[in-house]
């Protein structure tokens, strides 16, 4: 056999390695495609707060907030 000659059996084996490779790659990819839309919905979450904590504040008017304490005791 002359160097750089691959037989079946070791041919068998990389292609073994490879297929593991791309599942690993697809498994990845999978992953980041979803981190990626949950910090789609995060960010959003966040435009909604703030419109909401904006729509409070517009309620209250030019009153602030009437906050009671309890007595001590």
């Amino acid at each position: 056999m002359e160097h750089g000659e691959v037989t079946d059996r070791q041919l068998e084996a990389l292609l073994g390695r490879l297929d593991r490779v791309v599942e690993e790659l697809a498994r990845l990819n999978a992953r980041e495609e979803r981190r990626e839309e949950l910090t789609v919905i995060a960010h959003e979450l966040r435009n909604l707060n703030e419109s909401l904590q904006a729509i409070a504040y517009a309620a209250l008017g030019t009153q602030g907030p009437q906050v009671r304490r309890r007595r001590a005791g």
